[in-house]
């Protein structure tokens, strides 16, 4: 059994490139950490279902540095109890804006409404020359 780290506040980050196999390196990134800070295994379906939510928020918000942003440069995560803060980086100052309503069969154009339903809170700041595309979550509550 690993030893937990949660509760000591730490920042993990991964450099990025390109938009080729993006994805499922942050989800693999976020994995793992997330299985560090004793997020898993959940201990209830509630925790398994928030570690779910977090996979896929980080798809959606890296996903959506791909096609509007030449894709994310970093992916961070900083973990403290009361909250585990993502932000993905990317070299586009354009801000995240929702598109116009449309049937919620079509597909895309449904990220930010995911973000809006299952993050706690999020928003977009200046970077550099792009910005970061940043959502939290309330970490699972442990004994």
């Amino acid at each position: 059994m690993g030893v937990s780290l949660r509760g000591q506040g730490q920042t993990r980050r991964l450099v990025l490139f390109g938009t080729k196999g993006v994805v499922s390196r942050c989800r693999d990134f976020t994995e793992e950490a997330l299985a560090d800070w004793g997020w898993t295994p959940a201990e209830t379906e509630r925790d398994a279902e928030l570690v779910e939510d977090v996979l896929l928020l980080v798809s959606e918000v890296v996903t959506n540095a791909c096609l509007h942003a030449g894709g994310p440069t970093e992916l961070a995560l900083n973990h403290s109890d009361d909250r585990l803060r993502i932000e993905v980086a990317d070299g586009s100052p354009q801000r995240p804006r929702p598109r116009p309503r449309k049937a919620v069969s079509q597909p895309g154009g449904h990220g930010l409404i995911v973000l809006e339903r299952l993050a706690r809170s999020w928003g977009s700041e200046r970077r550099g020359d792009g910005k970061a595309v940043w959502f939290e979550v309330t970490p699972p509550k442990r004994a």
